[in-house]
């Protein structure tokens, strides 16, 4: 399962680093980062479309199906956007690797199959972890395939997905047994807006679902706009990029991989989500900063903070939602906590695109308020 996810971050993220150049190509340059976050919010709302139903279809047919067939779907959506030629192309290769996004989704429910309740928060720390090894060598690489050509990283995170798809064939059994399947599927099932509201009709889920809504939006925000603001204010090129990208994935190794699994032994998985979204809160605030006092020192804090809290939220969260979720229903909850991520990051390139607009600040002191904000009810509920 690790290395499953490793090779899934690894191949999403070696494309950051040259999107904003890619889409230069098509573009006049004032509207570059409108265009990455359209095709951002494009992505995210595919996704809303298609978790819920390739959850349903976990539930029935099994986690291993779906991962295999998102896999190829990613390979797929990868490749027609590295052939590039015009803008429509992008978006295209985009929308197909949208409608196929529901990897994680499966290897979240995986996770809920093969664990009990008390183990569920460490394993989705391991799993933060290897994502966070494939956070840090994606771009790296991404950022050095992008000096040979735009379209390198592409056809990259291409073979990722494909290899990643030959290691769930061979090594990851079916972790869904029949006996415990959904006896049939019916149409609300493939509704995305019901499938989430029938997930909202279990109590305990309703908080956990909107804090991961507000964390999903602020960290969507920075994700669509920070590769920009790197390239306007800084001046940065994909290869910088790539390193900055690759600070964040060793900060999550040592956040899920190391600091989580011990605080949630000790204060339990709600306090850690509660701590780890002040903190991730508090550096988007930093960032916000940034373009009043553009030095790579408040960069490297700011990113360093908001990805410590990051890492200390999503296992810590993830967990919370596995264990809330009835048993033959995993996959179907699994997909609608993906469809509501997903509203939030279709939701969050908008908004950061026009406050970027307004500010250059603006989209990172927003995203610092909701984040707080959801910090706040989450402690006060604990």
């Amino acid at each position: 399962m690790a290395v499953s996810v490793f090779f899934n971050f690894a191949g999403f993220t070696l494309i950051i680093p040259v999107l904003p150049f890619s889409v230069a190509r098509y573009v006049a340059a004032p509207d570059v980062a409108w265009w990455v976050s359209l095709i951002l919010a494009l992505y995210a709302l595919c996704s809303f479309v298609a978790a819920p139903v390739l959850g349903a279809l976990s539930d029935r047919f099994g986690r291993r199906p779906v991962m295999l067939v998102s896999l190829c779907g990613s390979a797929l959506g990868f490749a027609v956007f590295g052939v590039g030629g015009a803008l429509w192309v992008l978006v295209l290769g985009r929308v197909i690797e949208g409608l196929t996004a529901g990897s994680i989704s499966a290897l979240y429910a995986y996770v809920a199959d093969t664990r009990g309740p008390a183990e569920r928060g460490p394993a989705f720390g391991m799993l933060g972890a290897a994502g966070g090894l494939g956070f840090m060598v994606g771009p790296i690489l991404g950022g050095a395939l992008g000096q040979v050509s735009l379209a390198a990283p592409l056809y990259g995170a291409a073979a990722v997905a494909l290899l990643n798809c030959v290691l769930v064939w061979f090594c990851m059994p079916e972790s869904h047994p029949h006996a415990r399947r959904s006896v049939r599927l019916h149409w609300g099932q493939f509704n995305a807006v019901g499938q989430l509201l029938r997930a909202l009709r279990e109590t305990r889920l309703r908080l956990l679902f909107a804090v991961v809504f507000c964390f999903a939006l602020g960290g969507t925000v920075l994700q669509a706009n920070l590769t920009v603001l790197l390239k306007d204010l800084l001046a940065f090129q994909p290869g910088s990029i790539g390193l900055v990208l690759a600070g964040v994935g060793v900060m999550d190794i040592v956040s899920q991989g190391f600091a989580a699994p011990r605080l949630q032994t000790r204060f339990g998985e709600r306090r850690v989500a509660a701590a780890g979204l002040a903190i991730n809160g508090l550096g988007l605030a930093i960032v916000a900063l940034l373009p009043l006092h553009a030095i790579v020192p408040l960069l490297a804090a700011g990113i360093a903070i908001f990805t410590f809290g990051d890492g200390l939220f999503q296992p810590s969260a993830s967990a919370l939602i596995a264990n809330a979720a009835p048993a033959e229903r995993q996959g179907e909850v699994q997909g609608a906590n993906q469809a509501q991520q997903a509203i939030a990051r279709t939701a969050g390139p908008l908004a950061s695109a026009w406050l970027y607009g307004v500010a250059a600040s603006a989209p990172y002191a927003v995203a610092a308020i909701v984040v707080l904000a959801a910090a706040v009810a989450l402690t006060r509920e604990s």
